[in-house]
């Protein structure tokens, strides 16, 4: 009778044990099973700013703010990049209608601005779905750049870009991609229209944001302009490192 209880006991015990290590178990060991496709790697410790600053209230993708993290991680590492608590992202993902650039403060864990910015003519109307590295092609280039210079242009401050992705934006010095403002990318024109107007292929932003946030970015951050783009998924360096 004694002995019985005692194993019931000891039955229990080792039940409760087995439990405890099944939901304790640590991340690692889940590698190859289902839960491991649902699980992020975190390198640079930053991922609780997509929720803490209401990001994807704003509608910005989560897969674009991995990305952008992992990237500036990786860019950060190969030291291309200066000023390393600016990380800027530009979501196409989501229609030119939409406040799709974010600029965010790393450090101060702080989104500094969420604003308009346009797409290349020849990228598509509303959500662009083509894009291009080619002299004249009217298109945006995907990818992770490194801010530079300004300059005085047609467009008042520029900001050059440096496209850190060979065969994807690596030509975007030559093509003249830069950050400038336009009328054409304001509010006003967003709720006239439905969308803002498109560019020759640069991220024009308000005019009237476009030397503050010029002068918060430039001179070495970096920008990420993102799309669902398989073709650019597949053959990006970069993008490899996050998967």
């Amino acid at each position: 009778m004694h002995i019985n209880k005692r194993n019931k006991i000891a039955a229990g015990v080792l039940a409760v044990s087995v439990l405890a290590l099944l939901v304790f178990q640590p991340v690692a060991s889940l590698k190859g099973s289902t839960l491991e496709k649902n699980y992020s790697p975190d390198p640079t410790g930053k991922i609780m700013l997509y929720q803490q600053l209401g990001l994807e209230a704003m509608g910005l993708s989560r897969t674009a703010f991995q990305y952008a993290l992992n990237g500036w991680n990786a860019l950060l590492k190969e030291g291309k990049i200066k000023k390393d608590n600016i990380l800027s992202i530009l979501d196409f993902s989501l229609p030119s209608g939409e406040k799709r650039l974010f600029v965010i403060d790393l450090e101060l864990g702080k989104l500094l601005f969420n604003t308009y910015a346009s797409h290349g003519k020849n990228s598509g109307n509303i959500i662009p779905t083509h894009f291009s590295n080619r002299q004249n092609s009217n298109q945006s280039s995907l990818g992770f750049y490194v801010t530079g210079d300004t300059y005085n242009g047609k467009h008042g401050t520029s900001l050059r870009l440096q496209g850190e992705e060979l065969g994807i934006n690596d030509n975007a010095l030559s093509r003249g991609i830069v950050v400038h403002g336009a009328d054409y990318a304001n509010e006003q024109v967003a709720e006239q229209r439905g969308s803002i107007g498109r560019s020759q292929g640069c991220p024009a932003i308000p005019q009237h944001l476009s030397k503050p946030i010029i002068d918060q970015i430039k001179n070495g951050s970096c920008l990420f302009i993102y799309s669902p783009n398989k073709e650019y998924l597949k053959k990006s360096a970069i993008a490899a490192k996050n998967s």
